[in-house]
């Protein structure tokens, strides 16, 4: 659409269109010149404030990544053009008489199958990635070649380039078959003190190509390595997707490639993704892929900071005088009348005082004579350039005096408002026991009355009462009796009776003094009920069913929500319940569940009571 976005068709909806917004679009006419002056050239500068840089090719396979990052004799890529600036860049910058001197180093390595080779050393095996105590990621072993011209660069690239491993497949005769990353190194040095040093890096990556195995056709060694690379972009996506959400765990470990690109992605870098898209109507889902990644990688944050230590600078031995070597009392006595007149100017407490705290020429002859030679020419070096003030090894003059008296003020302020706490803390602390023993002395002691709480009575367990057979079967027999029994059935098993008292375990015993055992039934029990209260219960089973609504009916026991809305639809289709046992005409309800129903509720209905849901 512009320089700035594109339009894709949906491939769901073929009446929408999907917008992407990027920093910068080229088109089919763009130039590899527009490209590196547009997206690449910018970064450079930052490699010469130690900060580090780096520029992905990502894309389906075919799609150009390889052209845009090498490109050819008459029209050379990213790489080409920007080792050619970046050496122009330290050669202008690291000329005599700047106060940096720069070099440049170059290494080159690919990973094929999750295996990190380098190509400016064929010999070598797999070589291993770690991190040291600063974060940064560093490779043992790997071949670095100094380069100081761009013919220097192509000496040593053109070769490690035809080590790369390429094969053929139905959809390009030179495919990239590994991730092809070119590491440029550029040190900076300071040639005056404090004699910094910067490092910063470029990293240059040719990623390979996702491939669909159905249309490359694949097969053996080339099956394998595409699976290695689908498998390594795959794990690249998810390091994406954990950086865009804020998870606390980046899965860099989890593929060589991510681990190397720790720096580019997330990381100190100053990241640029190149992603080449093809227009065909075959790679379509190819080239949609390619733009989500893209856009999804947009969204991370990356921040860049200066790679920059103090590293201590080489200096000759240098030979000590007499004044030199002497503390601070001997030095005070061989000083000159000048010297002894623009001491005696500062105050005498202050200066002896300070002297003994910070002075650095306090037992010069204890330390060590090569560090003291190094200290000591550093002086000399700052003094001989016009430095302000006092030259570092020197007595400190007035302004750190008056600084040591303001902080010793200070720590003496700090020191009395710690005593006046303490003394407001045993004032409020003797106070508080005196207004308690004022109470105790005067005050009535005051007897609350006990607070009254709701005691909440256990209701009684139901019990099951073990009865002699005789004493049943009399109550039973009664008119008017109304008892519940349990009678036991099922397969009979030897039964030991206790012929002295008369009790048994099974209710349907008939000698109660039998001297044997005997073949009785096992202990499963059912419930009988008195038929009054059977009719009762079934009458309240079929109001409910008739009158109550789907809320009511879930009060039943194994009726639930879906049931009650089956019981109510029924009704209002073929009108009320003439018996209970018409539910199991309600479609979902069968005769067993039928069965378990009536058991749960008759009884606790015919009670009175109301039985919750299952």
């Amino acid at each position: 659409m512009d320089s700035c976005s594109l339009e894709i068709a949906n491939w769901r909806n073929h009446q929408e269109t999907l917008k992407y917004q990027f920093d910068a679009f080229y088109g089919e006419r763009s130039t590899q010149q527009d490209i590196y002056a547009g997206s690449v050239q910018p970064i450079l500068r930052h490699l010469l404030e130690g900060q580090n840089a780096s520029v992905l090719a990502y894309g389906p396979t075919g799609a150009g990544k390889t052209h845009t990052m090498l490109g050819s004799p008459e029209q050379p890529g990213v790489i080409p053009r920007a080792l050619m600036d970046l050496l122009q860049l330290t050669r202008e910058e690291g000329a005599e008489g700047r106060p940096w001197a720069l070099s440049v180093t170059m290494s080159y390595l690919e990973i094929y199958q999750e295996k990190v080779l380098d190509l400016l050393d064929a010999t070598s095996g797999d070589l291993v990635i770690r991190e040291d105590c600063r974060g940064n990621i560093l490779i043992p072993g790997l071949t670095q070649k100094p380069i100081t011209s761009f013919a220097d660069f192509e000496r040593h690239f053109l070769p490690a380039s035809r080590n790369r491993t390429v094969g053929a497949t139905r959809l390009n005769q030179r495919s990239s078959r590994s991730h092809a990353v070119l590491l440029v190194k550029v040190d900076q040095r300071e040639r005056l003190a404090p004699f910094r040093q910067r490092e910063g890096k470029l990293y240059l990556i040719d990623l390979a190509g996702s491939e669909d195995n159905r249309r490359t056709g694949n097969k053996g060694l080339r099956l394998k390595e595409s699976g290695a690379i689908n498998a390594s972009l795959f794990v690249l996506g998810k390091v994406v997707d954990a950086l865009n959400q804020g998870l606390p765990r980046v899965p860099y470990r989890d593929s060589k490639l991510t681990r190397l690109l720790q720096d580019s992605l997330g990381g100190s870098a100053h990241s640029i993704l190149i992603a080449n898209i093809a227009p065909e109507r075959h790679f379509y889902l190819d080239t949609v892929s390619a733009l989500n990644f893209a856009a999804r990688t947009k969204e991370v944050i990356n921040r860049p900071f200066t790679n920059e230590s103090l590293q201590p600078h080489v200096l000759g031995p240098v030979k000590l005088s007499q004044k030199e070597l002497l503390g601070p009392p001997e030095a005070k006595k061989a000083r000159g009348p000048e010297e002894e007149e623009i001491g005696s100017a500062e105050p005498m407490a202050a200066s002896a005082s300070a002297s003994q705290k910070l002075s650095p020429l306090q037992k010069l002859s204890s330390m060590d004579p090569a560090m003291l030679e190094r200290l000591l020419s550093l002086d000399r070096l700052l003094a001989s350039q016009g430095s302000q003030g006092a030259p570092l090894l020197s007595t400190p003059k007035r302004e750190r005096m008056v600084l040591m008296k303001t902080v010793e003020e200070k720590d003496l302020e700090i020191e009395r408002l710690k005593m006046k706490q303490k003394e407001l803390e045993a004032k409020v602390l003797a106070q508080k026991a005196e207004d308690s023993k004022e109470k105790e002395n005067h005050c009535p002691t005051i007897l609350r009355p006990l607070l009254h709480r709701t005691v909440t009575v256990a209701k009684p367990l139901k019990k099951a009462v073990v009865m002699p057979l005789q004493l049943i079967q009399e109550q039973a027999a009664s008119p008017n009796a109304e008892i519940h029994i349990l009678k036991n059935k099922g397969r009979k098993r030897k039964v030991k009776v206790a012929g002295g008292l008369g009790y048994t375990w099974s209710p349907e015993v008939e000698s109660l003094d039998a001297p044997e055992p005997e073949e009785k039934a096992e202990d499963c029990w059912e419930l009988q009920i008195s038929p009054e209260l059977l009719a009762h219960g079934r009458q309240k089973i079929l109001d409910l069913l008739n009158e109550g609504s789907a809320r009511d009916l879930r009060s039943l026991q194994r009726i639930g929500p879906k049931k009650a809305q089956l019981i109510v639809g029924w009704r209002e289709l073929h009108g009320p319940f003439s018996q209970v046992e018409d539910l199991e005409r309600v479609e979902g309800i069968t005769g067993k569940q039928m069965e378990s129903f009536l058991k749960a509720n008759i009884l606790g209905l015919a009670a009175g009571q109301r039985c919750g849901p299952s």
